[in-house]
């Protein structure tokens, strides 16, 4: 382990290169990179990884068709559709600390047949297969997402098990929290942030992400992205073309005792004339995992490196708090409720009257 990072604070977003893992010393300078990264900043661009970039650019090229679908397409798959949470929110449909989200989405994931059965937990119900819209209308839309999807999923894995190796547990470190690929699914958002008038600039509010790692294509060349440091400052993360976006969840944090850290960020509406698209792809853990029953031992030597980050300073984010108590379906499946009221008073009856015992005011919010 070298000693070449700084515990100051950052600044800037680290690049890693995927590349430097096809040779042994390559591999040695990447996990210490990486492991700086997790620790210090919770955030990293990621280049020269295994995702097919002609797959990436006829997804790009997909996703203004994607939105400008008509009205009536969209609505046959609306969210509130669907009990698995999956499928088109409008316009303004979210809230984040009681401000707009600025953001109309599609929900997808990768492909699941539901095991929920009579007198399952709820939350088994969270994954199911997706909906999609008319092949007439977006021909080659399906495959080519769904090609994505499985290689992302796939680097999702080989990343989590990179991150197992930087902390000493080695590759299969983190294994024990995922069940078998057919018991696990995995989700994803094709974003579209429109420019907007007026002074809600808030394509989304600050938040951390749930799982453990969230893959992130900014698919279009717009600034926005914005990660909070450790001392609290907004830090740009501007596109950076052939590279994902990779950042750590609050599962990932609570099972790590904090040594890995979920960083807060936000997403601006764009300037100028032109909407920002973007696709999140979110790592899922077991639906039945519950994380205060596994405990993880790292080497004294990887304990150390928290001490030397120093204290992480109040944000603004406060979401996914249940983690101590729940499974992580569950703790899932109260975010979706709270994000998305509609989809819970029409699916999930019981769980909507614990959330929002006085109703809502027709749109969901985080927090």
């Amino acid at each position: 382990m070298t000693s070449e990072f700084s515990s100051s604070d950052f600044s800037s977003i680290p690049v890693l290169d995927y590349s430097l893992l096809d040779s042994p010393d390559g591999k040695s300078k990447f996990l210490d990179q990486l492991r700086h990264a997790l620790i210090n900043v919770g955030f990293l661009y990621l280049s020269n990884h295994s995702v097919s970039q002609t797959d990436i650019d006829s997804l790009i090229t997909y996703i203004p068709k994607l939105f400008a679908l008509p009205p009536e397409s969209k609505e046959k798959i609306k969210m509130a559709n669907s009990e698995h949470f999956l499928g088109y929110s409008r316009l303004g449909a979210e809230l984040t600390k009681g401000a707009v989200d600025q953001r109309e989405q599609f929900d997808f994931a990768t492909k699941h047949v539901s095991r929920w059965k009579e007198g399952d937990p709820d939350h088994y119900r969270l994954w199911g297969p997706c909906q999609w819209p008319d092949e007439k209308l977006i021909p080659g839309f399906k495959d080519v997402l769904e090609r994505y999807l499985d290689q992302v999923q796939d680097l999702s894995y080989k990343f989590s098990s990179l991150i197992a190796e930087s902390f000493g547990l080695g590759p299969d470190g983190l294994s024990e929290f995922y069940d078998t690929p057919k018991l696990m699914q995995h989700r994803a958002k094709i974003v579209k942030y429109p420019v907007v008038e007026g002074s809600n600039d808030q394509g989304v509010g600050p938040h951390y992400d749930a799982g453990f790692l969230t893959l992130l294509l900014q698919a279009s060349e717009h600034r926005g992205l914005q990660v909070q440091n450790l001392s609290g400052q907004w830090i740009d993360a501007p596109p950076v073309p052939g590279t994902f976006v990779i950042n750590l969840g609050k599962a990932l944090e609570f099972v790590t005792g904090g040594l890995a850290r979920a960083t807060s960020h936000r997403v601006l509406s764009p300037k100028g004339s032109t909407p920002r698209y973007s696709v999140p792809f979110f790592q899922n853990i077991g639906l039945n995992v519950k994380l205060t029953e596994h405990v993880l031992k790292f080497p004294p030597e990887i304990l150390a490196l928290k001490n030397t980050r120093g204290n992480v300073a109040a944000t603004d984010s406060v979401n996914f708090t249940e983690f101590d108590r729940e499974p992580s379906g569950k703790v899932n499946l109260i975010g979706r409720v709270k994000s998305h009221p509609d989809v819970a008073e029409r699916h999930y009856p019981e769980l909507f009257k614990q959330v929002f015992p006085n109703g809502y005011a027709g749109k969901g919010s985080a927090y």
